[in-house]
């Protein structure tokens, strides 16, 4: 078998800007060959010479992830020129930013057809041809926002719930097939991308992400750690936000959803306008590139902290036998001889 024959492939949606952007770039740099779905032509050319410059050979196709004709037919020219995919990236989104009711129906239907509708359409593209060679990866790029909701994003906080429950739905089929592909979802926090540029508004101001923000190259760096390891986490949490949004809404749901009626509403609206000319990706795509990064680099930060959860549940498993252990022990101490 030649070397070409043995480098690994990998598809990236929405790849044409952000965190999808930025995984690319990543796969590139581990000497992948790197498929780019995007709808933006001059988002795909920036991203294909970035991820050519980091040692990737890029393959950048126009699509739009809402579509599955798209989809499907994207794989198959990535399996015609590789001949195959071993990793499957569902990155692709839109928002809109505005209370429930001056969201229209069909912006609700936009942003469920390309956030959620997407993963779905990524995942069976990739799972029709990963099933006849039995491996293969799939990360779906999740949010802390598909455990705990906040005001003002129901249409992509629904998608993102909606993209978990798929996920689970899957992983228990692929166990009880005893598949060899392997499935993770990665939660992340608030990340330095174009999102919050082109985020459709109901409001005069533009979009800004709450609290602690990363770069999306160190969340790419992260979450090609799956890719790393041999057995793929059934999830990963990415930064401090998004485990303590996670962990809080196991905890105390209702006291979070007084702080973020208090504290979760005026803070996504920035001092910046929305002007004529700002893009509005749920509009069409925008016809300038982008790149990875938004306009919040002064505030982003470049390490972010990365948590599979069943290591937390195994901690709390046996910090809870050894409070058992402990009170039994004490117990027997105590009584009298």
């Amino acid at each position: 078998m030649s070397s070409q024959e043995e480098t690994p492939v990998a598809v990236v949606t929405g790849a044409s800007a952000g965190i999808g952007r930025a995984v690319a770039v990543a796969f590139a740099r581990r000497g992948y060959r790197v498929a780019m779905l995007a709808r933006s032509p001059e988002g795909l050319d920036g991203a294909y010479r970035e991820v050519a410059h980091a040692g990737g050979q890029p393959f950048e196709l126009l699509a739009d992830v809402s579509k599955p004709d798209d989809v499907f037919a994207a794989a198959e020219a990535v399996v015609a020129r590789w001949g195959r995919i071993n990793v499957w990236v569902n990155d692709a989104m839109e928002t809109v930013v505005g209370p429930v009711d001056m969201i229209t129906p069909d912006e609700f239907r936009r942003v469920t057809e390309v956030t959620y509708l997407g993963v779905v359409h990524g995942t069976l593209a990739a799972l029709r041809h990963m099933r006849p060679r039995d491996e293969g990866l799939i990360i779906q790029m999740g949010s802390a926002l598909a455990y705990r909701a906040i005001p003002l994003q129901s249409a992509y906080c629904a998608a993102k719930f909606a993209i978990r429950g798929f996920t689970d739905s899957l992983r228990a089929e692929l166990l009880h097939d005893r598949s060899g592909i392997r499935l993770t979802m990665v939660q992340l926090p608030g990340v330095n991308t174009p999102q919050f540029d082109w985020s459709h508004m109901h409001f005069t101001r533009r979009h800004q992400p709450i609290g602690t923000v990363y770069e999306p190259e160190a969340v790419a760096e992260a979450m090609l750690g799956v890719v790393d390891s041999r057995k793929a986490p059934r999830e990963l949490w990415l930064g401090a936000p998004t485990i303590q949004s996670i962990l809080g809404q196991f905890i105390a749901p209702g006291f979070l959803d007084r702080y973020l009626a208090r504290n979760a509403y005026e803070a996504q609206l920035s001092n910046d306008p929305v002007l004529p000319d700002d893009p509005d990706e749920l509009l069409g795509p925008d016809d300038r590139d982008h790149g990875a990064r938004g306009r919040f680099t002064v505030r982003a930060k470049n390490d972010v902290a990365v948590v599979d959860p069943a290591q937390l549940r195994a901690g709390a498993v046996m910090a809870g036998i050894g409070l058992l252990a402990g009170a039994f022990f004490i117990g027997r101490g105590s009584r009298p001889s």
